[in-house]
């Protein structure tokens, strides 16, 4: 059975060992959570086999599946899980791109943190996107940041018993210009973070238990999505990605 290891390295080159784990997805996130908050030299990294672990849309899926699956057992709520998202997303907002396995790591390690306190003034920015697409990581900021100030209007004017079927933001007077289309279907993380994958890059299969499809043919076998290698993701891919969570049914 293979392990990896979280090793810290100080400014003097020394390196130590902090942990082991038997998934590298919970390694990496252990070192985004390590490098996530007060800036300090020591550097943390992961050694032990090399991945990919998430090599297709399948992968990713059955992660975010399991995770939301987790969150609704600690009964997070929607706005805690994307604000410590949020939160240790910041060691890598330096990057173009991630490796499948990171962003894994990355919602995995959300989970883990206690979330960042709520801005009141994210409700107030103009958080509108330069362009006609979401590009790079203060895009996707955008993008969450909008959500988050959405899910705080929900909190004076909630979405009532058809949020399901689709509901628009309050969206009072005063509010900043946001990144994000104003309807909402999906307001808890286990049915945000189904959506996001399954609407963005697929991988579902009706067996799972938690997308029912149309109903086949007599004989036909259970609907699924296509299953495709992913090999990098942008953070342009990751806007999408919440985009979905946020709307998708």
């Amino acid at each position: 059975m293979h392990t990896w290891d979280v090793m810290r390295q100080d400014d003097n080159g020394v390196e130590y060992h902090m942990n082991t784990h038997d998934s590298r997805i919970s390694a990496l996130a252990q070192v985004l959570v390590m490098e996530t908050g007060v800036a300090h030299k020591q550097t943390y990294f992961v050694a032990g086999p090399p991945g990919p672990v998430v090599r297709t849309n399948r992968d990713l899926y059955l992660h975010f599946l399991h995770l939301g699956q987790e969150a609704r057992a600690t009964s997070w709520s929607l706005s805690a899980f994307l604000r410590a998202l949020w939160k240790v997303s910041a060691p890598l907002s330096h990057r173009d791109t991630l490796e499948p396995d990171e962003v894994a790591a990355l919602f995995k390690a959300a989970a883990t943190v206690p979330p960042a306190d709520y801005d009141p003034e994210w409700s107030t920015r103009d958080l509108a996107l330069p362009g006609e697409e979401p590009d790079g990581y203060a895009d996707w900021e955008r993008v969450v940041l909008s959500q988050l100030a959405d899910l705080e209007d929900f909190l004076t004017a909630p979405p009532g018993p058809q949020a399901r079927f689709g509901v628009r933001a309050p969206r009072p007077p005063g509010t900043g210009r946001r990144a994000t289309p104003p309807t909402w279907c999906n307001f808890d993380p286990a049915t945000y973070l189904e959506c996001a994958v399954a609407g963005s890059l697929g991988g579902w299969d009706a067996a799972d238990g938690a997308r029912v499809p149309l109903p086949g043919g007599p004989g036909q076998p259970p609907a699924r999505s296509y299953v495709r290698e992913i090999t990098t993701m942008t953070w342009a891919d990751l806007a999408r990605i919440a985009v979905c969570g946020q709307m998708y049914e």
